[in-house]
């Protein structure tokens, strides 16, 4: 549960970050955006830190999969842009992978 949780977290930080940047760069917001949205940013490489699993790729790989279904869902609620059946399958198969990845039996 609580790399989920720091999944979430991370790709929140991730996720917003660099949709405050955008603002500032694409849609002229103020300079502040931009300054909040780099350290958003390195929030999120901080927060991924905080994973138990032992390997960075591993983590990173897996995160993927979980930033992938939080960018749909961002596009949805803050972008007001649907996400279509494909959209939704692509990050069911994504997540499926996360778990393969993170929780797969190993020696």
């Amino acid at each position: 549960m609580c790399a989920i949780i720091l999944f979430l977290l991370a790709g929140l930080a991730e996720i917003g970050g660099g949709y405050l940047i955008w603002l500032w760069l694409r849609e002229g917001k103020p300079f502040m955006y931009g300054i909040t949205g780099g350290i958003c940013l390195a929030l999120y490489g901080v927060i991924a830190t905080f994973q138990s699993f032992p390997s960075f790729g591993r983590v990173y790989a897996a995160y993927g999969g979980v930033f992938i279904i939080l960018s749909l869902l961002w596009g949805w609620g803050i972008d007001k842009k649907t996400p279509d059946l494909y959209d939704w399958i692509g990050g069911v198969i994504c997540l499926v992978g996360v778990a393969v990845m993170l929780w797969a039996p190993r020696q």
